[in-house]
């Protein structure tokens, strides 16, 4: 599935270059990096001039293009990674937006920022397009941007081969929600990750906004060991907010979480509240502030509220019956 809005702006380009090849930055990260959020920040700050940008999501409803409102233009690919299940469509986006360039059928961007999925390999992604006749004469890989969060990044570079492929494939990591970490644990994640990517350049951030971190000269990188053998594959499971209350729901979800945040690596949705739209996220346990929503575009549907679980080793016929039975009150 795709979707596509048009954003206007000022803003000039940052850099051309001179093979006439279009600039491609690819951002990643595991679930709950805080990608979004950090790349909002950047689109707000005019970091990437004027950009095309590509937000992929594994779900078929996707909810991280509700945040990037900066964007000079945005497009969704929804439901399946584009490494993956959504080659084809990220082929055909990639190769859409060229065209439209070259014809000049709209203003001229300076690159394409694609925001990959949670479960994405972005040197997967970076090796399809440099093997691909038509996407290298046309694209040119310009930077990998890698997100890691400080509050579960370790246990996901731990347990997650992907977590692990993610970082290797950097040419920079961005560590998000380090506050409140001890400096100790910072220092040994910094070396952790330079051992696992030592070209790529690591920087650190809260909330979209770069911060300053000390570290300890000579910190011991963590011993990660060799638990990231084959595991159940994680996968979106959607659920239809519509005739859900406020207080079935979070009571619902709460629960939920407490028994089973180890396997629900992530939940994302939006819901209509008499308080207004919100935009609903937890990392595992962590339960994010929820967040007052724009309006709704004119296209918006009813539908448009729900819930998107993300891990593995959920039951969907047994999720379906708890959802029902506790949440919508039914017999």
């Amino acid at each position: 599935m795709i979707r596509f809005r048009t954003f206007r702006s000022d803003r000039p380009d940052l850099t051309q270059r001179g093979d006439g090849r279009l600039p491609l930055v690819i951002v990643g990260g595991f679930l709950g990096a805080g990608k979004s959020t950090w790349l909002r920040h950047q689109l707000h700050k005019g970091r990437f001039g004027r950009a095309h940008v590509l937000v992929n999501e594994a779900a078929e409803t996707p909810v991280d293009d509700l945040l990037l409102s900066n964007a000079e233009r945005l497009e969704v690919l929804a439901g399946g990674c584009a490494c993956c299940e959504g080659r084809v469509a990220l082929r055909a986006a990639l190769v859409s937006i060229c065209n439209r360039q070259d014809r000049g059928a709209s203003a001229a961007i300076g690159r394409i920022v694609l925001e990959t999925s949670g479960l994405a390999d972005p040197g997967a992604i970076a090796e399809t397009i440099a093997a691909d006749a038509v996407l290298s004469r046309r694209l040119a890989v310009e930077q990998t941007i890698v997100l890691l969060s400080a509050v579960d990044g370790l246990d996901h570079l731990a347990g997650e081969l992907l977590a692990r492929r993610q970082v290797e494939a950097a040419d920079m990591i961005v560590v998000t929600k380090s506050a409140g970490e001890e400096r100790e644990f910072l220092s040994r994640l910094g070396a952790t990750l330079r051992l696992i990517a030592p070209d790529a350049k690591l920087g650190w951030s809260e909330f979209g906004v770069p911060v300053a971190v000390k570290l300890d000269a000579g910190a011991l990188p963590f011993r990660l060991g060799n638990s990231v053998g084959d595991k159940e594959p994680i996968r979106p499971h959607r659920l239809d907010l519509t005739g859900a209350g406020w207080v079935a729901m979070s009571a619902w979800l709460s629960a939920l979480l407490a028994a089973r945040g180890g396997e629900i690596v992530r939940v994302k949705g939006a819901m209509t509240t008499p308080a207004g739209r919100l935009l609903l996220q937890s990392v595992r346990w962590h339960v994010q502030p929820a967040e007052i929503l724009p309006p709704r575009s004119t296209d918006a549907r009813p539908e448009d509220d729900f819930l998107v679980l993300i891990g593995r080793g959920i039951d969907p016929e047994r999720l379906v019956l708890s959802w029902r039975r506790f949440v919508l009150d039914e017999a």
